[in-house]
């Protein structure tokens, strides 16, 4: 059968009017700045966007049961295309970032919460177009939690077809009933954590406008900051440890928060995948604290377990944020940073990267290993919170980790055209599959992407959006299974 294009533009167009609907606080903040070419710019895009989506729906109406799983694929890459797309009209239209593939670099980096920047001076953007800018965090960050786990499941797809090696933490089809009570408890709980922290950052002293730019940053594990020097602008141990938590609380697996709530907080700290995490957290905190202390002579302790807490945590969750040029740091700190851009966040959590429940799986994996070369006719099955993984499953994490070393590798050698040096080509890529941000050398924390080429921005942004749905919803719409699909 051949693709329902009719219902794919139906909801590419209900996409158009969320996206509409979602410019409506930036264009508010436009209007109490007096940025009256914003708003100009505002209008005009969120008038584009009503028109085309009321188009595209008045006009194809099919009936929901006639998606089917190839169909859910294209909508969702189209989805998350359409988003950067139009998110990057009102930088052009208002002149904050007049070149249009900068522009889209920007907006592909908010909403797959990379926060990756071309802008070389942050501050003299307008303030409506940083907290859009920032804005487009918090929405991919929902996105890839409610919209692949609520949206896809009506439609008849699996909520982890987006994550096709995405396991074990409970599924959501297990939680409730109803996949839409679900899409509601995770809204509630996303939301009152942004409110909090907006809370706690207000009372560390900064304005209304900058706690919630970085409120949107933090739990969207996106790294979007309205100053050049990010978390170190505020000087603020307290701002930091702020942060530090709720990119924690933001790299979690949001299920364990829907059981927690339902049957107690002892079943998240049973978690497997959790514990690893924490563990993670924890352990690199530590040696890069001491690494600070030893290596780099740092007296102030207190400090240095500071600033070494907070970029584990940012790191490992994929947000971003820098309160220190990491990339002055020594060789071991920096290298541990380095390996946690291979972990990544937790599963079904907002956070990118190749996630932790993988790692761990991989490292059962290798310890069977072990255990069959020692003894060839045992049976030894794989077990993630007392549950046998499935081999589907085991083949899948390790077909993902594979294809993400290979891009890792291939991007590199594309980015390299550039001929800039190998580490600024390598991290920049990682940093940009993996949903990170900045990296290393000339792409560190005090950095930006400015200095790539018009075609290696493209390729890093489409990079940003293959990592943010887990590698194959993005690529198999380019395989030769999916076009044989079409014509069968």
């Amino acid at each position: 059968m051949s693709m329902n294009f009719k219902r794919i533009i139906h909801l590419l167009g209900a996409l158009l009017i969320i996206i509409a609907l979602s410019m409506t606080p930036s264009l508010l903040v436009s209007i109490l700045y007096k940025e009256y070419e914003c708003t100009k710019a505002f209008l005009i895009t969120i008038g584009i966007c009503l028109l085309m989506g009321v188009l595209f729906n008045r006009r194809n109406n099919p009936s929901l049961s006639s998606i089917r799983m190839r169909d859910g694929f294209l909508i969702v890459t189209g989805s998350w295309l359409f988003a950067s797309l139009f998110g990057a009209v009102p930088f052009v239209l208002s002149g904050a970032i007049s070149n249009p593939i900068n522009a889209f670099f920007e907006t592909c980096s908010g909403f797959s919460t990379t926060g990756a920047s071309i802008l070389t001076d942050i501050e003299a953007l307008p303030v409506s177009m940083l907290f859009w800018r920032s804005f487009t965090h918090w929405l991919g960050g929902m996105g890839i939690v409610v919209f692949a786990m609520a949206l896809l499941p009506k439609l008849g797809i699996s909520g982890q077809l987006l994550a096709v090696a995405e396991m074990p933490a409970p599924t959501l089809d297990k939680l409730t009933p109803r996949f839409s009570d679900t899409a509601k408890s995770l809204y509630k709980m996303y939301i009152f954590i942004t409110v909090l922290e907006t809370v706690l950052l207000s009372l560390g002293g900064l304005t209304i406008i900058d706690a919630l730019i970085h409120t949107f940053g933090t739990v969207g594990t996106g790294g979007f900051s309205s100053h050049a020097e990010s978390i170190a602008y505020f000087n603020s141990y307290y701002v930091q440890w702020v942060i530090t938590i709720f990119m924690i609380i933001s790299g979690t697996n949001f299920n364990l928060f829907y059981i927690s709530i339902k049957n107690g907080i002892k079943r998240m700290f049973g978690d497997e995948e959790f514990k690893l995490y924490i563990s993670i957290i924890a352990i690199f905190t530590l040696l890069i604290t001491l690494d600070l202390a030893l290596t780099a002579n740092e007296t102030n302790l207190f400090g240095a377990l500071t600033v070494s807490a907070f970029q584990v945590s940012s790191i490992i969750t994929t947000t971003g944020y820098a309160s220190t040029d990491f990339d002055l740091w020594p060789t071991f700190a920096k290298m541990l940073l380095f390996t946690l851009m291979f972990i990544g966040a937790s599963s079904s959590s907002t956070g990118g990267g190749v996630k932790v429940i993988r790692i761990l799986v991989s490292f059962k994996l290798i310890l069977r290993g072990f255990a069959l070369k020692t003894h060839e006719n045992r049976i030894v099955n794989i077990k993630v919170n007392g549950k046998q993984v499935a081999s589907e499953t085991i083949s899948n994490i390790a077909n993902f980790i594979f294809f993400y070393i290979l891009l890792l590798f291939v991007g590199t050698f594309i980015i390299a055209f550039d001929n800039f040096d190998v580490v600024t080509s390598f991290t920049s890529v990682i940093a940009c599959l993996g949903n990170i941000g900045p990296g290393f050398s000339l792409v560190g924390p005090t950095m930006n992407y400015s200095i790539f080429s018009g075609f290696s921005k493209l390729v890093l942004s489409f990079l940003m959006i293959a990592g943010r749905l887990e590698l194959f919803t993005f690529f198999i719409l380019f395989s030769r299974y999916y076009r044989d699909s079409n014509r069968a």
